[in-house]
């Protein structure tokens, strides 16, 4: 595989606004800020959950295509415009994630069209040694 590899999905604002839903360089991959809407048939849901649930189907899409799953997420950024959705939101984050538990950040934020309510934004990391275990350490910040 190239050094760095950059990937489209099809959205018309990976054209417009000229970014790459994925881009690979080196180990790293870096999926771009990605909503809940169905890319080919342009639906979404109405509510915070189903867009969440759909974001991840793109996400994990996207990872697919450059040979890496959720597993191998390192990071998460989530972007929420309304409060009052965070729970479904992190309903579906943390049954994603679960056991994975990648470096969270979550805010509320606007987002660039009125009818998103959930944005999620990737980093990855590919395996050199996939089978071997990662190292988890507990600590006490009081």
């Amino acid at each position: 595989m190239s050094e760095i590899v950059k990937v489209k999905s099809g959205s018309k604002y990976e054209t417009l606004n000229s970014y790459s839903r994925v881009v690979v360089a080196g180990d790293m991959i870096f999926v771009s800020n990605t909503a809940g809407r169905n890319y080919k048939t342009r639906a979404i849901a109405p509510d915070a959950k189903g867009q969440a649930e759909q974001a991840f189907r793109n996400i994990e899409g996207a990872l697919a295509a450059v040979g890496a799953s959720l597993r191998d997420v390192v990071a998460v950024k989530v972007f929420v415009p309304d409060i009052a959705d965070m729970d479904a939101v992190n309903e579906v984050v943390g049954a994603k994630f679960r056991d994975i538990d990648p470096a969270n950040t979550t805010t509320c934020t606007p987002l660039g069209q009125p009818e998103l309510k959930v944005e999620f934004e990737v980093t990855a990391y590919k395996r050199r040694n996939p089978g071997q275990p990662e190292q988890r350490i507990s600590v006490d910040l009081s």
